[in-house]
């Protein structure tokens, strides 16, 4: 038997830590009132650097009172492990309690599944530490010319440093955390793919399942650009937007007069499930993951790069869904809102949809909040799921003038969500992944919002 072509999954439960707020429903409200989540940067000084303007999640701080509903033993255990967390962890953990609360699974001491059947998948950005993780060692290593002594670092600045400084900016730490907490003892992986982190980690959840290693899975993505050494770089090595004009207008996927991406953070989770044994529990059901593909297109910066990857996984998520183009009901594109990155985007997906690709309505939730790193795929696929229940597309925020060299059907308010839709991310080098997912499967239980 195919164990493949048997075995559907399903999203049992959602979750997501967004420039908006905490929860789905702040999320949804704010992509379909067309807001703006772009504000004055807080998280730190930004004198001296040239932007001050972001999509800061300000709504988490990290206090354990953020991070949904939880039982004493757990609550201790993540209060406890907050210290050893950066703030995509913390992040990460607090989207991945409030998706399996959301989801009605018990996990711990009364399961409601066997903890070898419930896996992990998590994907995150590359994680530095702050400065000032760094300065008072650093200050201790200086000589009386005031240089760095790079002889005194093991005796005099190493020890001034927090012992388990290391461990909390390992990208594998957000499943790490999130499996110990939550005692799943199924497979786990943790991947660093920026922006297409958290569709290929779907991807390979859904396989897991697909393949009978797992009835459940938890599969999520953080990120955050907030950041000063993150923002520098991005500064340095990519088109930002800057200015003095009014930020809410920054990001403009699309449009011909975009000017740069903005920068943000979040986190969000899928519950991913066997469609039989979510039916047995009679669980509530967000939508299917259909298809999925990933690829590596890489070849340094190579200009067209990202087209081609953009082709391959449009192409090849359609295949594993067994879709043509003309069966979507929209399109979520990544929609940077960089010069070349939307042009060779749509370049992309014209190859891959043909014809449809004119008629398909277009929409990038990065217009309302910028692109949050690793945390962009997810947050995105969950707004598009909740259209679909509503269906009803919220809008393309920012969009006002077509482009010709990337001429889509940009989203308006009443627009049907359709049946289903592509989701997609690739970076700058070139790694991409995607995500067909449809509506609920007949007969299963109603899905939640």
């Amino acid at each position: 038997m195919n164990v493949s072509n048997e075995r559907r999954v399903v999203v049992t439960g959602v979750a997501a830590i967004s420039p908006f707020g905490l929860t789905v429903e702040d999320l949804w409200s704010g992509v379909t009132e067309g807001r703006s989540a772009v504000g004055p940067l807080s998280a730190f000084s930004v004198d001296g650097l040239p932007l001050r303007y972001a999509a800061e999640a300000r709504s988490f701080t990290g206090h354990i009172s953020e991070f949904g509903d939880l039982d004493g033993v757990r609550k201790k255990s993540i209060r406890k492990g907050l210290k050893v967390m950066c703030r995509e962890t913390q992040m990460a953990v607090a989207a991945a309690q409030r998706a399996l609360s959301d989801s009605g699974l018990e996990t711990g001491a009364s399961p409601t599944i066997s903890p070898e059947r419930f896996g992990c998948v998590f994907g995150s950005d590359y994680m530095l530490t702050m400065p000032e993780d760094f300065t008072a060692a650093v200050e201790r290593c200086r000589g009386e010319d005031g240089q760095f002594d790079f002889e005194r670092w093991g005796a005099e600045g190493i020890p001034s440093m927090t012992p388990l400084w290391l461990l909390k900016y390992l990208p594998n730490m957000p499943a790490s955390h999130i499996a110990i907490f939550n005692d799943l003892r199924g497979p786990s992986n943790s991947l660093t793919l920026r922006e297409a982190s958290g569709h290929v980690a779907a991807g390979e959840a859904a396989i897991t399942i697909k393949r009978g290693a797992a009835d459940v899975m938890l599969v999520g993505s953080t990120g955050t650009r907030i950041h000063p050494m993150k923002m520098v770089h991005a500064i340095l090595n990519e088109q930002v937007a800057l200015g003095d004009d009014v930020p809410e207008n920054w990001s403009r996927p699309f449009d011909r007069d975009r000017k740069g991406m903005v920068l943000g953070e979040g986190a969000a989770v899928l519950i991913l499930e066997e469609l039989e044994h979510a039916k047995q529990r009679n669980a509530k059901m967000y939508g299917e993951i259909l298809g999925h593909a990933a690829a590596a297109h890489s070849s340094g910066m190579a200009v067209g790069q990202r087209q081609s990857a953009v082709r391959s996984v449009a192409s090849r998520a359609l295949a594993s869904a067994g879709m043509s183009p003309d069966s979507l009901g929209h399109v979520h594109a990544q929609g940077l809102s960089t010069s070349e990155g939307d042009k060779e985007e749509y370049a992309g997906l014209k190859e891959s949809l043909g014809h449809t690709v004119a008629e398909l309505p277009f929409v990038a939730a990065k217009g309302n909040f910028g692109n949050l790193g690793a945390g962009s795929g997810l947050i995105e696929c969950i707004a598009s799921m909740l259209a679909i229940q509503n269906d009803a597309l919220f809008p393309q925020k920012n969009y006002e003038t077509q482009d010709v060299d990337c001429p889509i059907r940009a989203a308006t308010r009443g627009d049907s969500a359709g049946e289903s839709f592509l989701s997609l991310a690739v970076t700058p080098q070139g790694q991409a992944g995607s995500l067909v997912i449809g509506r609920c499967p007949e007969g299963a239980a109603g899905a939640g919002s």
